[in-house]
C-alpha cells in the first residue's frame, strides 16, 4: 500500500516473502529478500529466552542486537532506493 501511495518500497517491503523463502529452506533467497529477518529473528528469540532466564549481559546483548537488526533493515533499504 505504501508504495502505491508514495511509489516507494516501505522498510519492512519483501519480509513475508522472506519468511516463506525461509520456511522453504532458501537461506540465500531469503537473506536477499530482506536481510534484516536473520537478526531480526536472533532479536526476537533472545527477548523470549531472556525473559525466562537471566543471561549474563543480557541488557548489552538485547542493546547490539537492535542497533543490528534496526540498522541491517535500514541499510538494505536505502541500498534498494539507490538501486530503484
Amino acid at each position: 500500500m505504501s508504495k502505491q501511495l508514495t511509489g516507494m518500497d516501505c522498510p519492512g517491503c519483501g519480509i513475508q516473502r522472506s519468511i516463506s523463502f525461509l520456511l522453504q529452506g532458501h537461506l540465500s533467497d531469503s537473506f536477499l529478500m530482506y536481510p534484516g529477518l536473520f537478526p531480526g529473528i536472533f532479536l526476537f528469540f533472545f527477548l523470549i529466552f531472556d525473559w525466562f532466564t537471566d543471561v549474563k549481559h543480557g541488557e548489552q546483548i538485547k542493546l547490539w542486537a537492535t542497533i543490528i537488526t534496526i540498522g541491517t533493515i535500514l541499510t538494505s533499504f536505502i541500498v534498494k532506493m539507490l538501486i530503484h
